[in-house]
């Protein structure tokens, strides 16, 4: 199996060559709309912030799909591990924190920013957005992925490995932004319901990781498989926390002025 690893090596600079260059254009679309509002010379330009989590999290996803780690991560598990990490949940945060749909939105004219809109509120892209259905797709693709045959397959195919890689990024991006709303949202589920979805699906990758501990996936001994179960536990969590911390300050923040409201009625009383 090795073996075949190093074909499949040996061969991603063709297919790994465009997915690079599609993050880095896309890191160019978006630092020149923040230019764009910077030119434009309105009362509230692109916060400098936004930029540096855009960068942040493009870096992270290039670092998990090209370079050393990459290159690494067909033969040693505990680098597939860390850019699992990297491209399925810092990325997708630090990203989700950039909020490319509010600048892609002021960016653009009325008109187009209208039709994207109407987009969004179609019912089968609405879906992909939905709390449940985003954790499925993240959490459900990741235990096909390490309880079946497919991480073998992903080491000997490139198709396959460019569409499971591409399937974690967004998979894990969906449920970042169905979790914590930082961009506009045709529907937004209460607090409540995502909290459970959020408890759920961190127990789901939890159980996975300590799954990988005990039984490694085709191909990986199991000493590799302790520290990348071990690596995917306590990483995990370490973003999982960021996670929760935002999503309990947005609710700290949405239901602060009524728990103020009512206060005020009570001391009127």
């Amino acid at each position: 199996m090795n073996h075949h690893m190093e074909h499949a090596s040996g061969s991603s600079p063709e297919i790994i060559f465009p997915m690079f260059f599609i993050i880095v254009l896309f890191s160019f679309l978006y630092m020149g709309a923040a230019y764009v509002l910077k030119r434009r010379k309105q009362l509230r330009q692109w916060p400098l912030h936004r930029c540096i989590f855009w960068i942040l999290g493009v870096s992270c996803a290039i670092f998990a799909v090209d370079g050393p780690l990459a290159e690494q991560a067909h033969t040693d598990f505990n680098c597939h591990m860390t850019a699992h990490l990297l491209l399925g949940m810092l990325a997708p945060l630090l990203i989700a924190l950039s909020v490319p749909m509010t600048l892609l939105l002021r960016t653009v004219k009325i008109s187009f920013a209208r039709r994207l809109t109407q987009v969004m509120k179609i019912k089968i892209v609405h879906l992909f957005f939905h709390p449940v259905v985003a954790a499925i797709l993240n959490i459900g693709g990741l235990w096909l992925l390490y309880t079946t045959n497919l991480y073998s397959v992903m080491h000997t195919n490139m198709v396959w490995y460019v569409v499971i890689h591409m399937h974690i990024f967004i998979a894990g991006y969906l449920f970042t932004v169905s979790m914590i709303y930082m961009d506009p949202v045709s529907c937004r589920y209460p607090f409540a319901y995502r909290a459970i979805v959020l408890v759920l699906a961190s127990a789901g990758h939890g159980i996975l990781s300590k799954y990988i501990y005990a039984n490694p996936p085709a191909g990986v001994v199991a000493a590799q498989a302790k520290t990348g179960g071990m690596l995917m536990y306590y990483g995990g969590d370490a973003i999982e926390l960021i996670m929760i911390f935002i999503f309990c300050l947005q609710w700290f923040r949405a239901t602060r002025p009524k728990a103020f409201a009512s206060v005020r009625r009570e001391t009127s009383l």
